[in-house]
């Protein structure tokens, strides 16, 4: 697999069986030198930056990408945010709760999704406004309208907000792995206090309780997003790495 960013293409770590893994790097390699195009590998996790430090015959130069670290958390920590270090956070959401008490959670469903478009809409023409110049800023949109637009077929669980009947936050994720979700997108109403930990902490408690841990993916360098997601005390942050082919 490949993608594009900013006119740079970039190979993304191969899956499959372990043993397949050379043969798929080969090929990759084969496509960079046939396109004319430097070999740059992006978001690679740990052990594939070792595979490629000992891969024969090349050499890469390896450096991590903190930008990509992916932020894990235990899951009863964003259910229950017990104790001193949640503190800010278990007030922002009793707060929440006592400013719009008849606020609910709903999983996300055909009939809500339309909700979820609407909010999403509002919230990147006031963002676009902002930051006028940003790329990520549409791209990300897209994105988020593509999977809403087909949701069923992505098969993934995800969960909403409401005040009254309109959506102020939604959500959506994934099981990853045995113990382990993953949350892929998280929005809501900026006008709307406490909305962001709301959502946070229902999805974690309704869909995912039963997992040990929760994947809230990287902050891409942004350093509000940083900020908020240091603030939720992630258990481990799981490292990536770029790579490029030495000449």
């Amino acid at each position: 697999m490949k993608a594009e960013w900013n006119d740079r293409v970039f190979a993304m770590q191969p899956f499959g069986p372990e043993n397949a893994i050379e043969k798929a790097v080969g090929k990759q390699l084969s496509w960079f030198r046939e396109a004319g195009r430097p070999v740059f590998f992006s978001g690679i996790e740990r052990s594939m930056a070792d595979f490629l430090r000992a891969y024969q015959g090349v050499e890469f130069t390896i450096c991590e990408d903190r930008d990509n670290f992916d932020y894990v958390y235990n899951s009863d920590d964003l259910i229950q945010l017990a104790g001193r270090k949640y503190h800010s956070k278990k007030n922002h959401l009793n707060s929440f709760h006592k400013n719009y008490h008849e606020a609910e959670y709903l999983p996300i469903t055909e009939e809500i999704v339309m909700q979820c478009k609407l909010n999403i809409n509002g919230w990147y023409k006031q963002r676009a406004q902002e930051t006028p110049d940003d790329p990520f800023i549409a791209a990300e949109r897209e994105a988020i309208l593509e999977v809403l637009n087909n949701f069923e077929d992505f098969g993934l669980k995800g969960g909403a907000i409401l005040v009254g009947k309109r959506v102020v936050a939604f959500t959506f994720g994934e099981q990853l792995n045995d113990d382990t979700a993953v949350i892929h997108v998280e929005k809501a109403d900026p006008e709307v206090r406490g909305a962001y930990p709301a959502i946070n902490q229902a999805f974690i408690a309704h869909e995912w309780s039963h997992m040990t841990y929760i994947n809230r993916e990287e902050d891409m360098g942004i350093e509000g997003l940083r900020k908020a997601k240091e603030s939720y005390k992630p258990v481990k942050l799981i490292e990536k790495f770029n790579a490029v082919l030495k000449k």
